[in-house]
């Protein structure tokens, strides 16, 4: 997969890419407007980091690349890449149970904390793209 050269962008399926995990220094991108919501982005080869109108998205730990990133109505889905294993944040519902597959494979349920924020370590290498599904249980 390759990295999203302008930080972020909208696919022609309205699903959003951003992230750029080979960028040395810390980049951003403020004020870009999808269907009247305001997102925010930051990212470097140590983070990626996405906000929803100044809210918590989606983090990634070292800094990773998301494809195709959707929010549904009972959870989010997207494909990562990465140069290295990663611990992704996510910002869910407060207090809920999700499901979490991890290409296709379960990978188990877990509870948010009173924040909303679930984590999940993915296992990544240069040039693997991993599919993540969270649903609410």
């Amino acid at each position: 997969m390759s990295v999203v050269e302008k930080l972020i962008r909208v696919e022609k399926t309205g699903e959003l890419s951003f992230g750029n995990y080979e960028l040395p220094e810390k980049a951003k991108v403020d004020d870009f407007e999808v269907g009247g919501d305001i997102y925010k982005v930051k990212t470097c080869k140590e983070i990626t980091k996405l906000e929803k109108n100044g809210s918590f998205v989606y983090e990634s730990v070292p800094g990773t690349t998301a494809i195709g990133f959707v929010e549904t109505g009972d959870g989010v889905k997207f494909t990562v890449s990465g140069n290295e294993d990663a611990q992704v944040t996510l910002g869910l519902e407060d207090g809920a149970t999700y499901e979490v597959q991890i290409n296709g494979e379960d990978a188990g349920v877990i509870e948010t904390n009173l924040g909303g924020k679930l984590t999940l370590g993915v296992e990544l290498s240069a040039g693997e793209d991993v599919a993540v599904i969270v649903k609410r249980k």
